[in-house]
């Protein structure tokens, strides 16, 4: 029971990265600080999605069910928990590419507003 129940904090310790690792950004439009925690994460989430890997998280997860008596699962985060909610088929490498490059252009975005918006008030 207790590593079943650390297998869903696993999980919601990567979904909550994951979101960070999407929509930080928005926090750096707060306060440009961020981008010191954001920007590594960023860049990480990116590296898995582009490269097809799989986080240290999931195999972290798998090892926790399989010692609380599930059966792990194959594939990565996204393939088991976002990915259904996203897009019926399984996974790909082109999708992995898409979501990549969704992650990092939505945030080059955020960014690009947030060092326009510091340049304008600090004139």
């Amino acid at each position: 029971m207790v590593y079943r129940l650390l297998a869903d904090l696993v999980v919601l310790i990567h979904g909550a990265f994951v979101l960070f690792a999407v929509l930080g950004g928005f926090l750096v439009l707060r306060r440009l600080r961020w981008a010191w925690v954001h920007l590594p994460a960023l860049l990480w989430a990116a590296f898995v999605e582009f490269s097809g890997g799989i986080c240290p998280l999931t195999p972290l997860e798998n090892r926790l069910r399989a010692l609380g008596g599930e059966e792990p699962y194959r594939g990565d985060f996204i393939d088991r928990y976002l990915m259904p909610l996203l897009y019926p088929d399984e996974l790909t490498g082109e999708h992995q590419i898409l979501l990549g490059g969704f992650v990092l252009l939505l945030n080059a975005a955020i960014y690009t507003a947030a060092w326009q918006h510091r340049r304008r008030k600090s004139r």
